[in-house]
């Protein structure tokens, strides 16, 4: 099957001026020349098939939005080849645009005084989507949820959940065949996510529309994604599904145990008695991540007895953010 996206050796560099301090240093800044290059893609290359959901993940300032703009034609690459449904993005920008849809964290394309319903029909001029295949799409929505409370609603009295919703409906709202989702969930609550998560599993289901996925939400990529690419500093760390990255790391267990007291207190003390091991705090339980190639869980847990008061514990596999926190800072080895 011909891939919906491929990407061959893309990289992207940037020409930054280099800046003094004071007012003075902004004077010269006015006629210097004095610039450095910053390669913020470096040597990327991937296919993605029609009907996925990739999760495309890295750090902040790791080539994310980068890669995304290229994507959509907002930028051309330094060098490398890009073409996104058969087309070369930034040379078919209006084509490129009729494929794809678009939803930026919490940046609507909803327009703020108008009910939802106005947005969409002025969505589907702008697209022109055919009377029949847009009232096709509303029948959709309406058999996956709920909608009618939210067309009749004026954006700027939803909610940032229902805002959410209403953006991924209309990005989908013209059938594209791929579809950017750049922190769909950012700031909602556990219910606004799994019904976000819900909707866009249902969509891609039904349409067999092209997802890349871009988050910090490890939740997300939990129920969403079956393939994951990371990248940083520009470059790619990994491309393959969740559970072969899992496998890089299958000798880890994650030891969670509970105490009374202070538990940002005992956890430093427990850094100090476990250097080998990381050590975080949260409200209610102390984690400790265990490499079983170095010592076996049950022998830390014997160890943290001697020295603490457990009350409860539990044992854990290493779960996906701990993975993609060890490859950002160990790499795939």
């Amino acid at each position: 099957m011909t891939p919906i996206i491929e990407i061959k050796h893309i990289t992207k560099e940037f020409r930054v001026l280099n800046r003094r301090e004071g007012l003075r240093g902004s004077l010269q800044d006015l006629f210097s020349r004095n610039y450095k290059i910053v390669r913020a893609v470096d040597d990327i290359s991937m296919e993605i098939g029609q009907g996925e959901i990739v999760g495309y993940l890295g750090p902040n300032g790791a080539g994310k939005s980068t890669t995304i703009k290229m994507m959509t034609g907002v930028l051309e690459p330094t060098s490398g080849e890009i073409l996104v449904a058969g087309s070369v993005p930034y040379r078919s920008r209006t084509k490129n645009a009729g494929q794809i849809g678009v939803v930026f964290g919490q940046r609507s394309q909803l327009w703020w005084a108008l009910p939802l319903i106005e947005s969409f029909r002025l969505l589907k001029d702008i697209y022109c989507i055919p009377d029949a295949a847009y009232q096709e799409m509303l029948d959709f929505y309406r058999s996956l949820m709920d909608i009618e409370p939210l067309l009749h609603k004026p954006v700027r009295q939803m909610s940032l959940g229902q805002r959410t919703l209403s953006d991924i409906l209309a990005a989908f709202l013209h059938d594209p065949k791929i579809v950017f989702l750049d922190e769909p969930t950012i700031g909602l609550d556990v219910a606004m996510k799994a019904r976000i998560r819900t909707l866009i599993h249902a969509l891609n289901r039904e349409k067999h529309t092209t997802v890349i996925l871009t988050t910090h939400d490890m939740g997300d990529v939990d129920a969403l994604c079956r393939r994951i690419v990371i990248i940083d500093k520009g470059r790619m760390l990994y491309d393959n599904d969740i559970t072969h990255l899992r496998g890089f790391f299958g000798a880890y267990r994650t030891l969670k145990v509970r105490m009374d007291g202070d538990l940002a207190a005992q956890a430093a003390v427990i850094r100090k008695e476990l250097p080998d091991c990381s050590v975080t705090a949260d409200e209610e339980w102390i984690s400790v991540l265990v490499n079983e190639e170095q010592a076996r869980v049950l022998d830390v847990l014997a160890l943290l007895q001697k020295t603490h008061d457990i009350r409860d514990m539990q044992l854990q596999e290493i779960s996906t953010e701990e993975v993609i926190k060890k490859i950002y800072e160990e790499g795939v080895q």
